[in-house]
């Protein structure tokens, strides 16, 4: 009843969502605010409301350990398959200027957001946009690099191209894949066993988002209904999810 009457008598900028919109690239000057991608621009695009979770720097934080490692082990070679928007493949490209990226996106209207992103952060040169990727693109993309690292969110598809099997590269690369039980029950497992014998495997949980993850207060907030701060902060998952973070054995200590 209150967002019926909010959206009725106030002006679009005005409104509780606009308005925290307008709050938060306002106060991070489009910028992302913390985590490993701190600094990147970051402009709304096809990922719609989740940008901002991204500008805030609280989107997936759960793995930022994991990007942390990733920076730090310098990789020539950056793999992001279901790439988005970019929120990845251009953060990995600007924290290591020495590394080529590869984003496959499937759908068209994130491929332009991703190349605008890239454009945006001056890293067009190093990030090659491609289509869909089948388990004969990946191995290709992979091989010949000894130490890539590959980036997994493809909705389920990783039952397909996270094979061993068909895809031999996959055993030397590092890969951090989400896991989409809610669309095939049992992937989970499934993808452990797969790689198991050749990997050291952690599974990294979904954090819960609070309001208090919300930086930023001004008076009108005050007025505002809580489950707009958590709508601000919300990544919008069906259920709790997890990651795989898997480095391959004999490069772990």
């Amino acid at each position: 009843m209150i967002a019926k009457i909010l959206r009725a008598i106030l002006p679009a900028r005005l409104r509780p969502s606009g308005y925290l919109e307008n709050l938060v690239r306002t106060h991070t000057d489009g910028r992302i605010r913390c985590g490993p991608f701190t600094g990147m621009r970051y402009n709304a695009g096809a990922d719609g409301r989740v940008h901002l979770p991204k500008l805030l720097g609280i989107y997936e934080r759960e793995l930022n350990g994991c990007f942390e490692q990733a920076c730090a082990l310098n990789f020539p070679l950056v793999i992001d398959v279901g790439a988005a928007e970019g929120y990845y493949a251009v953060g990995m490209a600007l924290r290591n200027p020495k590394a080529r990226v590869i984003a496959f996106e499937a759908e068209s209207k994130s491929r332009v957001a991703l190349g605008e992103k890239a454009r945006l952060n001056n890293v067009e040169s190093r990030v090659e946009i491609c289509g869909k990727c089948e388990p004969e693109d990946l191995k290709r993309a992979l091989m010949g690099t000894q130490r890539p690292f590959l980036i997994c969110d493809v909705e389920g598809y990783e039952a397909v191209l996270l094979n061993p099997a068909a895809v031999l590269p996959l055993r030397r690369a590092f890969i951090l894949v989400e896991l989409h039980e809610f669309i095939e029950r049992g992937i989970t497992e499934k993808i452990r066993e797969r790689f198991v014998a050749t990997h050291k495997i952690a599974q990294i949980w979904q954090q819960e988002r609070t309001i208090a993850d919300f930086p930023f207060k001004d008076f009108y907030m005050r007025w505002l209904p809580e489950s707009y701060l958590h709508w601000a902060v919300s990544e919008s998952r069906p259920e709790r999810m997890s990651w795989f973070w898997m480095k391959p054995i004999h490069a772990t200590a």
